[in-house]
Formats: structure tokens, sequence, C-alpha cells
């Protein structure tokens, strides 16, 4: 039931797949199996911390067992990343962004599966989403904005609580319903979805460095940064 509450905000986010590259990294196969036959391919990367389990069930395995800070990928390679049980786990989550952005291809599309600060799943320690950082909307944000992505919409998932009593289940997609419509900001997970970014922050920072790097060196005069395209000033041309 878990599994199949959050594979329906996936699909409302990625509708279609068809001739894509998907790539599921963490613990992600149980929302993969909805893009198989529809997707051109789709692979899985599990952590070497987590260990591996072959799939699918059936046919020629497709996951494979790599550090999710170096995957073993080419540069915009994939379409689309779906990142499950890997962000709030990871030590390093902003190295684990910029190599999603790395194997992203530029159209590409990431797709974030966290769990929600203010939700029930991550205080159950039972669960897989009660295990690592939680985020809220807000922090999930700005850490994907930091790491060169433009998040472009979200759907909040499992709000039916943590457990397996055959009352809470019977109950839990009459939940989902009501949750997502009146309490979407105290669902269990979030689902973020986000663009490649290619604004040149990192530049203006560079140049900030060099510019303190040639104070201490020489105590040059520090050149004026207005932005990541502006120039300090404008020269006049003669014609």
């Amino acid at each position: 039931m878990t599994a199949r509450a959050v594979r329906r905000r996936i699909r409302a986010i990625w509708p279609n797949v068809k001739g894509d590259r998907v790539l599921g990294v963490g613990f992600a196969t149980p929302y993969l199996r909805t893009f198989t036959e529809e997707a051109e391919r789709v692979i899985a990367v599990m952590p070497a911390a987590q260990g591996v389990m072959h799939w699918p069930d059936q046919g020629p395995g497709q996951v494979l067992l790599a550090e999710e800070t170096e995957l073993p990928l080419p540069d915009r390679s994939i379409d689309r990343l779906l990142l499950a049980h890997a962000l709030e786990s990871s030590p390093h989550p902003g190295v684990l962004l910029r190599e999603a952005w790395r194997v992203l291809s530029d159209r590409g599309r990431l797709l974030v599966v966290a769990p929600n600060r203010a939700g029930l799943w991550s205080h159950a320690d039972n669960t897989p989403f009660g295990k690592g950082q939680p985020y809220t909307r807000s922090q999930l944000n700005a850490l994907l904005r930091e790491d060169m992505f433009m998040p472009t919409g979200c759907e909040p998932a499992l709000f039916f609580p943590p457990s397996e009593r055959r009352l809470a289940l019977s109950w839990a997609p009459a939940i989902e319903e009501l949750g997502a419509r009146w309490f979407s900001r105290f669902s269990g997970v979030l689902v973020m979805e986000a663009s490649k970014q290619y604004y040149a922050a990192p530049v203006e920072k560079a140049a900030v460095k060099r510019a303190r790097l040639a104070e201490a060196l020489g105590g040059l005069k520090r050149p004026a940064v207005t932005g990541p395209f502006e120039p300090a000033g404008r020269r006049e041309h003669r014609y």
C-alpha cells in the first residue's frame, strides 16, 4: 500500500516516459517498475553500503552496485533520475545531487522522494522513511537550488498513519485523497521534481575567491563583482 501510494504521486508528475532512459538511485525499485514497459531503458543503482538485490524478478538484472557519489554512467546519459531512500541517508547530499546533475541530460528531470519532517512517517522508526534526515518542503527546495537544480513541482504522499492494521489500510485511499486536498503540509513523504539549472552563481563565487587571493598575495585591488554576467562598468567605444 505504501509503495502504491508513492507510485501514484510519481506518475502524477511523470505521466509519460516513453523513449526515456530512467535511472533510480537508492532503494528505488518499488517505484521503477511502473516505467519498465514504457521507457527505453530502466536501471537501478543501489549504494554499496546498502547492498544489492536482483531486480526485476524475471528477466535480466537491471541493478548496479555503486557508490552513489560516483555513478558509473557517462555525462548527460539519463533523461529521468529518481532518488528514493537516498538523499535522506546520504552523508554527502550535496555531492550526490551534483552527481545527479552530471548524468542528467540537458532537458533531464530529477525526482526526489524524501521524508517530510512535518509528517508522521519521519518519526516512525519501523519504516524506511523514519531513518535518515527528513526535510521540510522549503528545506528540500533550498537544497536543490544550492546544487544547481530548479524545483518545478511537488506532490505530497502518505497521509495515512504508518500502520499494518487492516482497518487503517482499508481507509488509506480515502485518507490519501483527503490529505492531499486539505493537509498537504503534513504528508509523510515529499515527491519533488526539479530541472537542471545553468545560471552562473558558482562563477561569481570563484571570482570573489580570486579577488581575495590577489589581495592576500600582492595587495591588488579587488575587482568589482556585480553579478554572474554583469560587468562592473561599461567602456565607451569610438567608431
